[in-house]
């Protein structure tokens, strides 16, 4: 790979996959190694030879563009992986039964308030 002509986010994503060589095609997602994100960005400032004035502004440079790109996935305790290594979570359906069910209270609600202004007219 051409580092020096490469994206940051590129050269990230690159030394992922090569920190996870070894169990590439591997269909157990807890198999890959997610990095630590400052050990992450330290490896692309070093494989760019990027001449760095602040390094706490570079590390929040580089961070702020893995965090913003699809590519990356956060895991957990500042370490991040490839989204290709982890399988789609699927969203449970238990947030559309809660709003079916709010909205079945909302009927109900609607429907017994129209039956009591319903009952106060006729007995005016």
């Amino acid at each position: 790979m051409d580092y020096l002509n490469s994206t940051d986010l590129d050269v990230a994503a690159y030394i992922l996959a090569e920190h996870n060589v070894d169990v590439a095609n591997v269909s157990d997602p807890g198999a890959y190694e997610p990095m630590y994100y400052k050990d992450l960005i330290m490896e692309v400032i070093k494989r760019k030879n990027k001449p760095v004035q602040s390094m706490p502004e570079a590390i929040s440079e580089i961070y702020t563009q893995i965090n913003m790109d699809s590519r990356f996935t956060y895991r957990n305790d500042g370490k991040w992986g490839l989204t290709e290594w982890y399988p789609v979570e699927k969203k449970s359906s238990r947030g559309s039964r809660t709003i079916s069910r709010e909205a079945q209270a909302s009927e109900k609600k609607k429907a017994s308030d129209t039956h009591k202004f319903e009952s106060i007219q006729e007995n005016n």
